[in-house]
C-alpha cells in the first residue's frame, strides 16, 4: 500500500525521540492561533454546510473545540462526533460514524464535509469511501493512511487499546490509501513527532491534494494557525468544484511548494 495504488510497501521508521519530545511546541502553535485570530477571520467565508469535526486516537471533542469554534465563526455549521474519547478502531467504529453522518446529512439536508485530525482522518477516508453521496470533501490533519502505516509513535498503543491490529483488515488499508471520490486535501508536517509525514501524502490530483505546513507538531496541527487558514479555505470552496490550494495567502511562508510532497 502507498501513495500511489499498487505501489510497492515502503518500511518507515516513526518519527525520532527528538520529534516526539519537541511535541510540547503544541501549546505554542494554539497560543499563536489565538495571538492571529484576527487575521484568522480574513478566511474565506463559509456557506453554512455542515462540517464534521473528528478527533484523533486518545483525544475527544474538546481537542476539536478551537478548530469548531473558529469554523462557525467564518459561517459553518460544525458538528462535534460525541463519541467520547477516541480509543481507535477503524472497523468498529465504521457504523456508528456512518450513522452520524446520515443524522447531519438528513438534519441540514445537505452533504458533509469532514475534518479528520490523525486517526480521525483515517475515519474520515473511511466514510467518504462508505457513504459519497453524503460526504462533500475530506480534510485530514496528520493521518497515517498511506505507505507504511505502522510508522507512528502510537501504533502499539493503539493496537492494545483498541483491539485492532493496523494489518487486520488490508481491503480497508488499500482503499483508504487510494483516490477518494471527493476532494480530498491532507495537510501534513515533516516535523511531525508522532506520524511519519510519509503516511500522510496522497496522490495528487484533480480532486486531491497535499499541503505541507513547515515546523508543525503533530498535537498542534489542528490549532496551527496555518492549518487552520488552508482547513478554511478549503472548506469555502463551492460544492462540486475544486481548484489547488493558493499558498499565496497571509501564511504563505509556512507553507512548502506542492512538488516537495513526493521528495
Amino acid at each position: 500500500m502507498g501513495g500511489s495504488a499498487g505501489a510497492p510497501e515502503r518500511r518507515l521508521r516513526p518519527p525520532s525521540l527528538f520529534l516526539l519530545l519537541a511535541e510540547a511546541r503544541g501549546l505554542f502553535e494554539l497560543n499563536s492561533s489565538l495571538m492571529l485570530s484576527p487575521l484568522l477571520m480574513r478566511a474565506p467565508r463559509g456557506d453554512r454546510h455542515p462540517v464534521l469535526t473528528l478527533p484523533g486516537f486518545l483525544a475527544s471533542d474538546l481537542s476539536m473545540a478551537p478548530m469548531r469554534r473558529y469554523l462557525k465563526a467564518l459561517g459553518y455549521d460544525a458538528y462535534a462526533w460525541n463519541m467520547g474519547r477516541n480509543l481507535g478502531g477503524v472497523a468498529s467504529k465504521r457504523g456508528g460514524l456512518r450513522d452520524l453522518v446520515g443524522r447531519i446529512h438528513e438534519t441540514t439536508g445537505r452533504k458533509v464535509s469532514i475534518v479528520g485530525w490523525s486517526l480521525g482522518g483515517v475515519y474520515a477516508r473511511d466514510l467518504a469511501l462508505q457513504s459519497p453521496e453524503m460526504v462533500r470533501s475530506v480534510i485530514t490533519l496528520g493521518s497515517p493512511f498511506a505507505n507504511d502505516i505502522r510508522a507512528t509513535n502510537a501504533t502499539r498503543l493503539y493496537e492494545a487499546l483498541s483491539g485492532e491490529g493496523v494489518d487486520d483488515i488490508p481491503e480497508i488499508r488499500q482503499a483508504i490509501a487510494g483516490d477518494l471520490p471527493v476532494p480530498a486535501t491532507s495537510i501534513y508536517s515533516r516535523t511531525d513527532g508522532i506520524v511519519n509525514w510519509r503516511t500522510s501524502v496522497l496522490r495528487p490530483s484533480a480532486t486531491a491534494e497535499n499541503i505541507e505546513v513547515h515546523l508543525a507538531s503533530h498535537i498542534g496541527l489542528g490549532v496551527n494557525p496555518a492549518a487552520l487558514w488552508a482547513v478554511a479555505d478549503r472548506l469555502a470552496q463551492p460544492e462540486g468544484t475544486f481548484k489547488q490550494f493558493d499558498r499565496s495567502g497571509p501564511f504563505a511562508i509556512a507553507y512548502a511548494p506542492p512538488e516537495n510532497a513526493q521528495s
